[in-house]
């Protein structure tokens, strides 16, 4: 509703929330004639430019004369307003991560488009008992294909019938068909819960009883700890056929995209039809038709990234959080979050149960689960009866390749024995490119990003030097830039392309692929090339990372770590959580549905406590040593931790302003203040980088201590920016 001259004199005023980063909503002028309640999404004048933003639940500033408020210039009365639960989670959310509000909105606020409903498409009807002057065998052919009696596109008419345009044209001149208007898209077909249903384990069964019965306690969280290929998804899938049986809406997160298309057929096989997605790779119109599908009710079942979380659903009764422990649901821009613990606080505010599902559940959730906060149910053997792979370590000390090589020969034996016999390796390495580092022998100038404190990483295939922090490339020069020597750049350490190389070297006839995030053609050549895997279709399988979590490879009977240490090699507090997590996946995939499958990590350390746990095959072992660490340590679930980052343009700059934030910290014996320190990357795309670190005991409430703290800080001038980040999951 635009707003001109309206016959109602009467005027309000409002708070408007606005996706800016405000701390506290706006008061604007409600036009004449207008009613507004708590949630109503508006567009209101902001400086120079109009935003769209939302009616809040705060109290307008009654003390301004109305005639010195801006107006709110639109009201989008064909969107429901935002409910009351979700706008309770934007203020938690705001709250907990010390974020302005407005900035959590805009999650929720994805685009205009989705505000207003799709403009309908013509087409074309028959209209019942009208016949053509003459039937023509093209003519013949269209009103056959009408028979059923629905709307068409002409475009998709002519296509459907082989005909030209012309000859509908006819039939439309002649009376026959008429011009009606259509939805721009159909909706989406519901679910059917019974379509297929499975036979569970009595394992399985026992999970799924529990989770449904979790239903009737409003708020609640269950951890599916299972180990890989366990069937974790097939119970979760009887709690999403639970909440549609119960007329909700349910919602599945997932870390990866590359994780969406198997998942896909998987949820097409147990319901009938696909769900709904939501990731950074649909089309804007698409993620408007899963908006406003989503605020209406039309959309039953969303799959999506971290971000879907802040979908306006209208009666959203389950969330599901699928390989709970990983690292991509902590974003760390703009409102640092973790998508797996606001799934939880969005279930505790909307009284519905959430499920995490992981085969090596994060430190967090194996705490909550020992003290009754999470209900637990393990899967302690995989669904097919297949047995867990066989692992071995090969001391690359004693049994190292040759030099020049990668693929020590305890490893290379085991690949020979599954080529032989048609079966696929999965070669992992949790590095792109080619080369992490590419230096000149003559001089020993090194290549380095100008922006980021990162070297330039080898990409062989495609020609070039890139940085993969903030996107800087180059071409790989023919000579030093520094000592102009030619034939002298060599490259430092393995990536994904040099093990291909290798590969190729020694197995030439085998069919090879490398899986990366970065290979060209991007998400969607990613998803064919998953599915060649899948069927069969290559041999040995090069990957980093993305081929560790919730695939299903079931001719993949051998994996091989080329550096099982490469994660280790830092004091980040999670490295030794973080590791073991992903070489547990990774070797994961080995002989899921037939058995027999091995695992190779090649390893400098094959004492280390990681290490030794994963060739024992004792998680539990490995989880009780890790949580007692923390404990002791006063780590994160015992304890609190928070950063504050600093950054600029200018080093000492920025460095003096982190120092002087330093000085205003409050003194409380219970906080501890490291820092500021350079941060792991001390620089990235041209700014300069200081942390700070706060930690504190479980009970002490450090948010409001850096509220406090902030309040007194001096404000950042000259390019400055602060970010605070709660519970970091990383320290680069």
């Amino acid at each position: 509703m635009l707003f001109d001259e309206l016959e109602d004199d009467t005027e309000t005023i409002a708070s408007v929330l606005v996706p800016v980063a405000v701390p506290t909503a706006y008061t604007y002028r409600v036009p004449a004639g207008c009613h507004v309640v708590s949630g109503t999404i508006v567009k209101v004048p902001l400086g120079t430019r109009e935003v769209v933003g939302a009616v809040w639940d705060v109290q307008p500033d009654a003390g301004i004369s109305p005639k010195k408020l801006k107006q709110i210039s639109r009201v989008f009365d064909a969107t429901p307003p935002i409910d009351a639960e979700l706008r309770r989670f934007v203020d938690w959310v705001a709250g907990w991560t010390l974020a302005a509000p407005g900035m959590v909105l805009r999650m929720v606020l994805r685009s205009e488009e989705a505000l207003e409903p799709e403009a309908p498409v013509p087409g074309v009807r028959r209209i019942e008992g009208q016949e053509p002057d003459r039937k023509t065998p093209a003519r013949a052919r269209v009103l056959a294909t009408m028979e059923d009696g629905f709307a068409w596109t002409k475009s998709g008419l002519a296509h459907a019938a082989g005909v030209s345009a012309s000859v509908i044209d006819g039939l439309i001149q002649q009376g026959v068909l008429e011009v009606v208007e259509m939805p721009a898209a159909l909706p989406l077909p519901k679910p059917q819960t019974d379509y297929l249903k499975v036979d569970l384990t009595p394992t399985q069964k026992v999970a799924a009883d529990g989770i449904r019965a979790s239903f009737d306690k409003g708020a609640s969280v269950s951890l599916i700890d299972g180990v890989t290929g366990s069937g974790k998804t097939e119970v979760y899938f009887e709690a999403i056929a639970e909440a549609l049986d119960r007329g909700r809406q349910a919602l599945i997160l997932v870390p990866e995209i590359a994780l969406t298309e198997q998942f896909l057929r998987r949820f097409e096989q147990r319901f009938g039809v696909y769900p709904a997605e939501w990731h950074s790779e649909i089309t804007p119109k698409n993620r408007a038709r899963v908006w406003r599908g989503v605020a209406s009710g039309d959309v039953r079942v969303v799959i999506g990234a971290r971000s879907s979380l802040f979908l306006p659903f209208l009666e959203l009764g389950l969330i599901v959080v699928d390989e709970e422990h990983d690292g991509a649901f902590k974003q760390d821009d703009r409102v640092p979050y973790s998508a797996r613990d606001m799934a939880v606080v969005r279930g505790h505010i909307s009284k519905f149960p959430v499920v995490l599902a992981s085969a090596t559940p994060s430190v967090e959730s194996r705490v909550n689960a020992e003290q009754g906060r999470y209900n637990r149910f393990v899967l302690p053997d995989r669904a097919s009866g297949a047995a867990l792979p066989d692992l071995h370590a090969v001391d690359m000390r004693q049994k190292g390749p040759e030099r020049g090589r990668w693929i020590a020969p305890p490893l290379l034996n085991a690949i020979r024995q599954a080529y032989a016999d048609g079966a696929q390796t999965l070669l992992f390495l949790n590095r792109r490119g080619y080369a992490p580092l590419t230096l000149c022998r003559t001089c020993g100038h090194r290549f380095q990003c100008p922006h980021c404190s990162a070297w330039l990483v080898e990409h062989r295939f495609q020609k070039r030097l890139t940085c993969h922090h903030c996107g800087h490339f180059e071409k790989v020069p023919d000579a030093c830039p520094s000592c102009s020597s030619t034939d002298s750049l060599v490259a430092c350490g393995p990536g994904v392309e040099r093990i291909a190389e290798e590969v190729s070297d020694l197995f030439p006839q085998a069919r090879t692929l490398v899986l990366s995030s970065d290979i060209q053609g991007g998400p969607d050549r990613l998803r064919r090339e998953m599915k060649v895997v899948e069927e069969g279709g290559a041999d040995i399988v090069i990957g980093t990372q993305l081929v560790a979590k919730g695939h299903n490879f079931p001719k993949m009977r051998l994996v091989g770590v080329i550096d099982a240490d490469l994660g280790l090699a830092h004091g980040d507090p999670r490295a030794a959580e973080k590791t073991f997590q992903l070489l547990a996946q990774v070797t994961g995939r080995a002989g899921r549905v037939t058995g027999g499958g091995a695992g190779y990590l090649q390893t400098y350390a094959p004492d280390h406590p990681v290490i030794r746990a994963l060739m024992s095959a004792d998680r539990d072992a490995f989880y009780s040593a890790e949580i007692d660490a923390r404990r002791a340590a006063g780590l994160p679930p015992f304890g609190r931790m928070a950063a504050i980052i600093i950054s600029g343009p200018d080093k000492a700059f920025t460095e003096g302003y982190a120092r002087a934030v330093l000085r205003t910290a409050p003194v409380d014996a219970a906080v501890t203040i490291l820092g500021p320190a350079e941060a792991a990357l001390a620089m990235v795309r041209g700014r300069h980088r200081y942390r700070l670190l706060a930690l504190a005991p479980r009970n002490v409430d450090l948010q409001g201590y850096l509220r406090s703290w902030l309040s007194v800080a001096p404000r950042p001038m000259k390019g400055l920016r602060v970010q605070i980040d709660i519970d970091p999951q990383h320290f680069m």
